[in-house]
């Protein structure tokens, strides 16, 4: 059996080895930290470099109309695949921005007294109301085709 103290310097000798382990993996490669609590918080960006607060990686001007091929003609369709066996309206292709799709949204929405949502500028109305979507929309002076048979 080791006695208290050649145990105890034989800990001190492991302690030391790693510490000398973790020094030269830092030397090594510096810049592949997994974890850390002494450094405290990241606060730059991990792409731009810059401290977050003045990071601009991840913003869009919200006040732009995102770019999605249109040639002003709103199309109208029913669907059924992936959903379940339950049947949608879909409305694409209207030339407006997403507030106004929201909106455009919300109207249609009430005219079916059904439910739906708006999804990277696609309007979703649930269950088969194409021909009242259709009309609605040829009403707001929107150029509609039926598509999709």
């Amino acid at each position: 059996m080791l006695s208290k103290a050649k145990h105890l310097s034989a800990f001190a000798a492991l302690r030391m080895t790693a510490q000398d382990n973790h020094e030269r993996m830092l030397l090594l490669m510096p810049d592949r930290l997994v974890y850390s609590t002494g450094d405290g918080r990241i606060n730059t960006c991990p792409t731009c470099g810059k401290p977050c607060k003045q990071c601009q990686c991840d913003t869009s001007p919200s006040n732009q109309i995102p770019a999605r091929k249109t040639d002003g003609i709103a199309r109208v369709m029913r669907d059924r695949k992936h959903r379940g066996g339950k049947t949608v309206t879909v409305i694409t292709g209207i030339p407006a921005s997403n507030d106004a799709i929201a909106t455009i949204a919300q109207q249609l929405k009430k005219l079916c007294g059904s439910g739906g949502t708006v999804k990277d500028g696609v309007i979703e109305i649930q269950g088969d109301h194409c021909d009242k979507v259709q009309a609605k929309l040829t009403e707001m002076g929107y150029k509609v085709k039926r598509a999709g048979g």
